[in-house]
């Protein structure tokens, strides 16, 4: 594995982590946050992203998952490890708020447990959660122990009751006596009318003036400042306080005793509080990761297994929070590499993107291999480098003597003894820093060897001489940052498979340069660098010509499989439809016979044994005859299950015709209403209802569609524009105009 140490500041990954870490809670979390480390493991990256994604999920849809501040333990396990140590009243509360934390999060997770089929929504936290006890007797020690004021109960032991309970006794009986003292005093004019008890050193003292001290019999606590008034101790009183000082004494001896048993009593289960603690430090860094991820829409990807990196809807987050503040919005970045077109190669004009792309790239790559969620649409798909290699910015250093361009050389070094298959290398402005020509010539060489050796790569360039290798050689593409000509700006989106320009000639007119002297470079730089864009610009429009033919066809061979799928199913099911009414019309028909011989047989044997009376055969027939008569009432049934048979044996036969589904689509878009209202639904229901809409939409073929959700709290709208993005047809779904209801309504348009 290959790392530079300034590749997380290059990217902004460092910020990326101080902003998950004002997520967490506790110390522990951050430094489990510091650890967080760049990894290759498919199944330990699948283990990060699994738990941050299953609980974005539970904040975002479900909440009653424990919001507050979690509780470090690591030192209160570490002091309770010392024989003979106890723990302070702040160390247990601490153990107390910790354990609580733990009971609520396990008991989250364990009703979402079905207890019938061990199932859990959320598997990952689930297991992350086994073996793990918040030893609820603890926490109930704890709290007949101390009170919600973090003082130690009276019932904590009978020894502290009784002490207590004399100590308020002395302090009730100081009370009245140092009242009657000061009474007294005040009448005989020693202490002023209005002075008041006072406290010094936890003793009950009189205020006296310095010049009446001494007609105060007892001890000096202490003077004033000035040293106008002294704090008098009165003799009779003096043995009481002492008591009271004793009794205080006693106390805290009493409950160091009780806090040393309650210290005693947690060893047995030190190893299980520990393991406790540090499952609710990895709670708080998961959580930390998701609230990041929900605040920064950040989802998890698909870990690719095929070699694909497929960014769809991809933001650079500080570049969306820095355009926030702002009150504009980024545009989003698609882009796709594969092991067929490994390396792009991206151009266009300056302060165009073309660099943002790149760090957006490496930035969402290296975020994904560090366990944490992308921003990103949840369908784009990552795979799995070893190394990571960058060559960005300027890295001029004086103490080394190194040029820019020495320090790209460098770089481009050590991508060239080091990448394979299993690298991405990140070059901005390839091949700047010197002459033109010889750097062209250096930077293509570089890129043929890059390129041979199999690994994937994002490059920006402005030479021409790279992006006509690009479109010449397989296993590498062009990509251009769209500019508008017409207005001459950067439009900031990244076409795949197309060259850019610099737009320089463009750009210098719209800022007033001489005509001039533009025209005077258009002659220097000379027809052959404009033949040169010129052909570029073919071969990147046949090329894309025969790949958008290409996708057609795959489009249509898809809608033709899944056709002749649909067909099949329906012909399946008339076929079982056609079985089933078969077998119960030869099941009526048979209990039809049964019941027509009884009624024969009866009739006949009536007949025998009345001797052939003529009134009793006479009855006997009339039955027969309104038997009879009640199956043929019957009859027009029987014939409609034949005009119904008869119809499934046409109907199975025109479903060999594309009529049918023809016929069905027609009538969906008679009956199609291109406006949804889903406000008032839970969001589970509302995306039930959103996908059966869309699922309508598109088979119709309607260009666009409005879904009204309201305003509200804006999670109900969060959660519709997120499955919006997973469905790939879709082009765009924005807040309707601001006259017909604006961030209420969300208008959805299909891809043409």
């Amino acid at each position: 594995m290959s790392i530079s140490p300034s590749f997380e500041s290059k990217i902004g990954f460092d910020r990326i982590r101080a902003q998950v870490g004002e997520f967490c809670t506790t110390a522990g979390g951050r430094q489990l946050l510091d650890a967080e480390a760049f990894t290759f493991s498919a199944p330990d990256l699948q283990q990060r992203l699994g738990l941050a994604e299953e609980l974005r999920a539970i904040i975002s849809i479900e909440g009653g998952f424990p919001s507050g501040e979690f509780t470090d333990t690591e030192h209160v396990v570490s002091k309770t490890r010392v024989e003979g140590a106890f723990l302070e009243v702040e160390d247990i509360l601490s153990l107390h708020r910790a354990l609580t934390s733990v009971g609520e999060v396990l008991d989250f997770i364990a009703s979402h447990s079905d207890r019938a089929t061990s199932t859990n929504p959320y598997p990952l936290l689930r297991a992350l959660s086994d073996g793990i006890q918040s030893f609820p007797t603890i926490v109930g020690h704890i709290e007949s122990l101390i009170d919600r004021f973090g003082k130690i109960r009276d019932s904590a032991s009978p020894e502290l009751f009784d002490i207590r309970r004399t100590i308020r006794s002395r302090e009730g009986e100081v009370g009245k006596r140092m009242q009657r003292i000061l009474s007294q005093a005040q009448s005989a004019g020693i202490v002023d009318a209005d002075a008041t008890l006072s406290v010094r050193d936890g003793r009950t003292v009189i205020p006296v003036a310095a010049g009446n001290k001494k007609k105060l019999p007892g001890f000096i606590a202490g003077e004033s400042g000035s040293g106008r008034t002294f704090f008098i101790e009165p003799v009779e009183i003096v043995e009481i306080n002492n008591e009271l000082k004793e009794l205080e004494y006693a106390e805290r001896r009493e409950i160091v005793r009780i806090l040393s048993v309650f210290t005693d009593s947690l060893r047995p289960d030190l190893n299980g509080i520990s393991q406790a603690g540090n499952f609710l430090i990895h709670i708080d860094l998961i959580r930390a990761k998701a609230r990041w991820a929900i605040k920064n829409g950040a989802t998890k990807p698909i870990v690719s297994e095929d070699g694909r990196l497929v960014l769809r809807q991809a933001r650079h987050p500080l570049l969306a929070q820095t355009l926030a503040r702002e009150n504009r919005q980024i545009i989003p970045l698609d882009v796709s590499l594969s092991p067929a077109e490994r390396i792009i190669v991206v151009s266009g004009p300056n302060a165009g993107g073309k660099s943002v792309v790149l760090k957006t790239i490496a930035l969402i790559q290296y975020m994904f291999q560090c366990g944490f969620l992308v921003p990103a649409l949840e369908n784009s798909e990552m795979p799995l480098f070893r190394s990571l290699f960058i060559d960005i910015g300027d890295e001029q250093s004086i103490d080394n003597d190194l040029s820019t361009y020495s320090s790209h050389l460098l770089n481009l070094k050590a991508m060239l003894s080091g990448a394979n298959k299993n690298s991405i290398v990140f070059i901005d402005e390839f091949g700047s820093g010197t002459e033109p020509v010889i750097g062209g010539a250096i930077a293509e060489a570089v890129l043929e060897r890059l390129l041979a050796s199999g690994t994937y790569g994002v490059i920006t360039t402005h030479y021409s001489n790279i992006k006509y290798f690009a479109s010449n050689h397989e296993g590498v593409i062009n990509g251009a940052m769209a500019f508008d000509v017409a207005a001459i700006r950067p439009l900031f989106q990244l076409r795949q498979g197309e060259p850019g320009s610099s737009f320089a000639i463009e750009i210098a007119r719209k800022i007033g340069l001489p005509e001039q002297i533009i025209s005077s470079a258009s002659e220097k730089a000379g027809s052959d660098h404009i033949k040169l864009e010129r052909q570029l610009r073919e071969i990147a429009r046949d090329r894309r010509y025969w790949e958008q033919k290409r996708d057609r066809i795959r489009v249509a061979d898809r809608r033709k499989e899944q056709l002749e799928a649909e067909l099949e199913a329906r012909l399946a099911a008339i076929k079982a439809e056609r079985a089933e009414i078969i077998k119960a019309a030869k099941s009526e028909a048979q209990s039809l016979i049964t019941e027509a011989n009884r009624q024969i047989e009866s009739t006949i044997k009536t007949i025998r044994e009345s001797g052939a009376n003529k009134e009793q055969t006479t009855e006997a027939r009339k039955k027969l005859t309104q038997f009879v008569e009640r199956k043929q009432v019957k009859e027009p049934q029987s014939e409609d299950w034949k005009t119904q048979l008869k119809n499934l044996v046409i109907g199975s036969q025109a479903t060999r015709k594309p009529q049918v589904v023809s016929s069905g689509i027609s009538e969906r878009k008679l009956n199609f209403s291109s406006r949804l209202d889903v406000r008032g639904l839970r969001p589970t229901e509302a995306i039930d209802t959103v996908e059966d809409f869309i699922d309508n939409a598109l088979m119709v073929g309607v260009n666009e569609v409005s879904i009204l959700h309201g305003k509200g709290t804006g999670a109900l709208k969060s959660e519709i524009r997120r499955y919006l993005r997973t469905i790939p047809a879709v082009e765009s779904a924005v807040d309707d105009h601001a006259d017909r209801g604006g961030a209420g309504i969300t208008v959805v348009t299909f891809k043409q």
